[in-house]
């Protein structure tokens, strides 16, 4: 077979022009070192030149629209002079929509009862019924990568997502950051005159980016959203939340939609609600982008326990039975056709007879805990509709419901009442988890602010019925493929077929631009813009019939990947399975040629249930090709790239660049991921304090209650505490009462044994003196919550102590100084405990 081998001279001949240049060398640096065939060699040409021939001449070219001019004339005197304004230009149709996107987590298109599932949507079920349903809709297989995708227009990798923010890396398809060559829809729409505001879960802003301060170019203000409340994190505490509005951290209020409590979603529903009210006041004849993605179903479950309750035996037969009901419940519906066939169990996750029956009152009260948490955050989507309604915005509102940024997590794994034990990769049994929660006040504890449960595997996916996939794999659309449920009602004629053709996420905002007739701006805040790869579905709105508009589309994530094409579907599982704990022998030699492949005819096989691919190895090698060329012109390069940092250089993970920290005050909601490892590194911290006679209160706290460490002070007594994940809890106590007065306390942590999850002396001394000490049996590897703090003086979030569980958040009656966190040995020590060399990426990046 003839080939070519790409070199610059090739790519310059081919391009010509000077910005076809700059494109064709991007695609250059990704594919320099493959040798392939001419077909596919052209193929990639042709593609990259699409990123100069994809926006018609005489278009809105740059954005922001200049000044408007003046309709008046000024002479010598104002009586000289004529004033005549222009009216305000209006760029928007005269029925331009207002847009709701509501974005679910981590859910599975075989768990809401809209479409056969056994979990109560009533939101859902509405848009879908007073709109159109898509049953082959599809996402990333992954949060952030989704969710850069959803806003862009752009695939993931070519916005730099192709994983979450806190594994980034310095491959360009793999950054952690959405390039400002690629614009939000809300930045566009913004300069077209729409109000722009977000809320709930956030995850595109690099993890090192976070802290207050910022920068916050790449927070949701820095990407067009002139209103922002929720998290920057991947998740968050129900019930104690790190929340920012708009480049502020905050305190949440106490309550939540009228009740004695407070949690996250109804909080969320509630501020949205409040927005509108202000837009209904001031600004009613302007059109609204409203973006609310809670980031429920997300672990931690947590929900309280009436919604809970309501699920109580609904699901005691297990994941299996579940799976085969919704399968039968779905075709009756008419949601998948008759001949899709009900794909098996994998091998390696346990079938619900496996299940000890001592521990199943355990698995099934996750799912019951899991079922009450996402009825509940459909609830709160539901307020925010009525409230759009009641305003009176309802028939021109366009409502994009996504059921899901990727499919069901199976990270909980075995289930967990602490969801970090699986990420940080700490062997426990289903018993301890069980007795922890039974010192906790047993199974009705589940979903509540004493654990960050997440249920088994095995629900995760019976919750992707018929689908053979769960979250993490975009080989399978278990993994990828999630309904959405559109409502318009000026526009939509509502009909109960569903609406099949082949759409990704990447499509909707194509789809708003060619609603409002916005061509793409080819320059925004003067960076030039990378290609849309969505394609408008509006055709298909009103057509269940239409033609398909998205003829290919790439999915990878985590070396997990497959190519659509025009009825086919070709996939490699990759490295790993989600639900499998540790990591697979030999997976650090993992190459991603040896991998095998898959091959699927989707008119004829709508579940993935029937592998062609010994049958016809030239049309599986066609399709391989294809992904090739569609990975290469997106920057995913690498195969797998997202694995570099958890798989090869796990040191490299959410390493601040620094080994020493002054805080001049006593600082508070740090986030972890930016803060000193106080859990997992040799360092000792020293805090300046002004001791009352009655002492009492949290010195610091690094974490939450599902995993933290503490140093606190209660009737005079200094303590320590170290939990490591509910499952074991070390304290450390001073055997003397600590006086009123000054004092320098001081507490050193060294590794014991110099190894991931090995055992931490910690010592307490007071003035230069040793008061106590003790040893952690087996410490955190990486991180103990993704979404909480480090705070002196008190523990504003999750409390992490037991003792002060009740006294939260314990603030210190006396006075702290300063404080300061040195990591000890020398920088070369340091750098060699991080793993880092001159050729390897800066542990800041």
């Amino acid at each position: 077979m003839e080939s070519s081998r790409l070199s610059h001279d090739t790519i310059i001949i081919s391009c010509g022009t000077r910005l076809a240049e700059i494109d064709c060398l991007k695609a250059q640096k990704h594919i320099r070192n493959y040798t392939m065939d001419k077909k596919v060699f052209n193929r990639i040409l042709i593609a990259t030149l699409g990123v100069i021939l994809a926006i018609p001449v005489g278009a809105q070219e740059n954005l922001p629209f200049p000044p408007s001019a003046s309709g008046s004339t000024a002479a010598y005197s104002m009586q000289q002079s004529t004033y005549n304004p222009l009216p305000a230009e209006n760029r928007l149709p005269d029925d331009a929509p207002n847009i709701l996107i509501v974005l679910i987590d981590d859910v599975g298109p075989g768990q809401t009862d809209a479409f056969g599932g056994e979990i109560h949507t009533p939101t859902l079920n509405k848009i879908s019924k007073e709109g159109v349903a898509y049953n082959r809709f599809h996402t990333t297989a992954m949060c952030s990568p989704t969710r850069a995708a959803l806003l862009t227009g752009r695939n993931h990798h070519r916005v730099g997502n192709g994983q979450i923010t806190e594994l980034a890396n310095d491959w360009d398809g793999y950054v952690g950051i959405i390039p400002k060559s690629s614009a939000t829809v809300a930045e566009v729409l913004k300069n077209y005159g729409y109000r722009t505001a977000a809320w709930g879960k956030w995850h595109n802003t690099p993890a090192q980016q976070i802290t207050a301060a910022g920068p916050f170019d790449f927070w949701p203000a820095g990407y067009g959203f002139e209103y922002f409340y929720g998290f920057l994190a991947g998740e968050a505490s129900q019930y104690e939340p790190q929340l920012v509005r708009n480049t502020t951290y905050v305190d949440h209020p106490h309550t939540s939609d009228g009740h004695d409590y407070y949690h996250l979603s109804e909080d969320l529903a509630d501020d949205a609600i409040h927005w509108l009210k202000d837009h209904k006041a001031f600004a009613p004849d302007k059109p609204f982008l409203m973006y609310w993605a809670s980031g429920a179903s997300h672990g931690p479950h947590q929900v309280p326990k009436e919604w809970a309750d309501k699920y109580k035996g609904k699901f005691d037969d297990g994941w299996d039975e579940y799976r085969k009901r919704v399968y039968v419940r779905a075709k009756e519906l008419g949601w998948i056709p008759k001949n899709a066939q009900l794909t098996p169990r994998p091998p390696t996750l346990a079938s619900w007879d496996s299940i000890p029956e001592d521990e199943k009152p355990f698995q099934r009260r996750l799912m019951e805990v899991y079922a009450g948490f996402t009825e509940h955050a459909d609830v709160q989507v539901g307020r925010i509709v009525d409230e759009i309604d009641n305003l009176g915005y309802g028939e021109n509102t366009m409502i994009f419901y996504i059921w899901g940024d990727n499919g069901a997590s199976a990270e909980g794994q075995n289930g967990t009442i602490s969801e970090l034990l699986a990420q940080n990769s700490i062997p426990t049994t289903t018993q301890q988890q069980i007795e922890a929660l039974d010192s906790l006040g047993g199974l009705d504890v589940l979903g509540s602010p004493k654990t960050d449960n997440m249920y088994h595997a095995g629900w995760a996916w019976a919750g992707a019925s018929p689908y053979q996939g769960t979250k993490l794999l975009a080989s399978y659309f278990g993994g990828t493929r999630n309904p959405m449920a559109v409502r318009w009602p000026a526009k939509i004629k509502p009909t109960a077929k569903p609406h099949s053709q082949f759409l990704d996420v990447n499509d909707v905002v194509p789809t708003i631009y060619d609603i409002l007739d916005i061509t793409p701006p080819r320059m925004v805040n003067g960076v030039p813009q990378d290609k849309i790869d969505g394609i408008s579905f509006k055709s298909t709105l009103n057509d269940a019939s239409a033609k398909e508009v998205q003829p290919t589309q790439y999915f990878e994530i985590m070396g997990s990947r497959a190519i659509y094409h025009d009825g086919w579907i070709a996939s490699a599982i990759g490295p790993r399975l989600p639900w499998e704990s540790g990591l697979p022998a030999g997976i650090k030699e993992w190459n991603p040629a040896n991998d095998k492949w898959q091959l699927y005819n989707l008119n004829e096989d709508w579940t993935q249930a029937n592998d062609l691919a010994d049958k016809m190895p030239a049309k599986l090698e066609e399709m391989k090709k294809l992904f090739l060329i569609e990975l290469t012109e997106n920057q995913g390069l690498p195969v797998g790239g997202g694995l570099w940092v958890p798989l090869l250089h796990p040191e490299l993970r959410l390493v601040p660049p620094y080994t020493s920290w002054n805080f001049p005050v006593a600082i508070t909601r740090m986030p972890e991921v930016a803060a000193p490892s106080l859990g997992n590194k040799d360092n000792v911290v020293t805090v300046n304090t002004d001791v009352p006679a009655n002492a009492n209160g949290v010195i610091y706290a690094l974490g939450g209650f599902s995993g933290g460490l503490t140093l606190y002070v209660k009737e005079n007594v200094l303590s320590y505490e170290y939990n490591l994940f509910e499952i074991q809890r070390t304290h450390i106590r001073a055997k003397g009462k600590l006086a009123a007065g000054k004092h320098k306390i001081e507490v050193k942590t060294t590794y014991v044994e110099p190894k991931p999850a090995g055992p931490l002396k910690v010592v307490l001394s007071v003035d230069g003196k040793e008061i106590a000490s003790g040893i952690v049996p087996t410490s955190a590897p990486l991180l103990f919550t993704a979404n909480d703090a480090l705070d002196f003086g008190i523990d504003l979030g999750s409390p992490v102590g037991l003792e002060y569980y009740d006294l939260a958040p314990f603030k210190f009656n006396g006075t702290i100084k300063n404080a300061s966190v040195k990591y000890l040995g020398t920088p070369a020590q340091i750098k060699k405990e991080r793993g880092e060399t001159d050729n390897q990426i800066p542990a800041a990046n």
